[in-house]
């Protein structure tokens, strides 16, 4: 008999995971802060829960795609959270972006429970989500990460055990750190291209595919030039992902030259009131010290 799942967080990325579980023919029961997201899940076969705690006492593996390190916190410790309902033996599985010691204090209540936890935050943007392809980082035990693996496997292409607790979150800052820095050097070789009066476009066909070439690169510059704005991931989220990487860089006294810079040019774009646009639009506070638009 399959595992009963339960999915947590109908966002962006959650609804595109949750979908990809129920194709996979997991019998899925979800949970949203919103519950009009709940109904569009529903119609299509999911099951519907009250609370994370209702969610749990019924699912076997506990899914979380939330926010922020607080939201987790909520869901999982919270008046009505997973902890109060989770039976011994079940699994939770945490695919936000968190902090790492925050993760680790996590998996230490729920195993006083007799619940274990995986930490497996994503990368692939909503892209990733709905087409099944994500990059899955998991930190955890080893038994835990076999267990969830076919469930990991309906939502991700790659899925990497990188270590224990907290290892997860880690390796998914070190993937935010190079997200970033590929966004900043694409929007500034794109301002650079259009002030040298370049077509845009030819200029993406150009260096694309060599060495220069990128993820970020290849789905971004696009909507860049087109001044398509759709959020894959947008600069409230981004920006509290750097700030987690801001934060734990200072407990280990690394330096964190580009990204700080990344985290200074988003704060000015979301005291502009753009914080809902994509990750991508970054360029804009270039434009503005530059006075000059990207768009072909």
């Amino acid at each position: 008999m399959a595992d009963q799942i339960g999915f947590i967080g109908l966002g962006i990325m959650g609804r595109g995971m949750t979908r990809n579980l129920i194709k996979a023919g997991f019998p899925v029961t979800v949970w949203n802060r919103t519950p009009s997201r709940m109904a569009e899940l529903a119609a299509e076969g999911a099951g519907t829960s009250t609370s994370p705690a209702d969610l749990a006492s019924r699912c076997d593996v506990i899914i979380l795609c939330v926010s922020d390190t607080p939201d987790v916190q909520a869901v999982i410790t919270g008046e009505h959270g997973v902890l109060h309902g989770a039976r011994p033996g079940s699994l939770v599985i945490d695919m936000s972006t968190i902090s790492p010691h925050a993760t680790r204090d996590l998996a230490a209540a729920l195993a006083a429970k007799g619940v274990a936890m995986l930490d497996a935050p994503v990368s692939g943007g909503s892209e990733g989500a709905a087409r099944g392809t994500l990059a899955i980082m998991v930190g955890g035990k080893t038994e835990d990460v076999a267990r969830a693996m076919p469930v990991l496997q309906a939502m991700g292409k790659t899925i990497t055990h990188v270590g224990d607790h907290g290892a997860g979150q880690t390796v998914k800052l070190v993937n935010q750190i190079l997200v970033v820095g590929n966004a900043l050097a694409m929007c500034e070789a794109l301002l650079f291209a259009k002030a040298g009066g370049l077509d845009l476009q030819k200029t993406l066909d150009a260096v694309s595919s060599g060495a220069a070439g990128s993820w970020m690169l290849s789905n971004r510059g696009p909507q860049i030039i087109k001044r398509d704005w759709r959020p894959g991931f947008t600069i409230d989220l981004q920006q509290k992902d750097v700030r987690l990487i801001l934060d734990a860089a200072d407990q280990l006294g690394v330096p964190m030259l580009a990204t700080s810079l990344v985290f200074n040019l988003y704060r000015v774009l979301q005291t502009d009131g753009l914080g809902a646009e994509g990750n991508h639009a970054l360029v804009k506070a270039l434009e503005k010290l530059a006075g000059i638009e990207v768009k072909q």
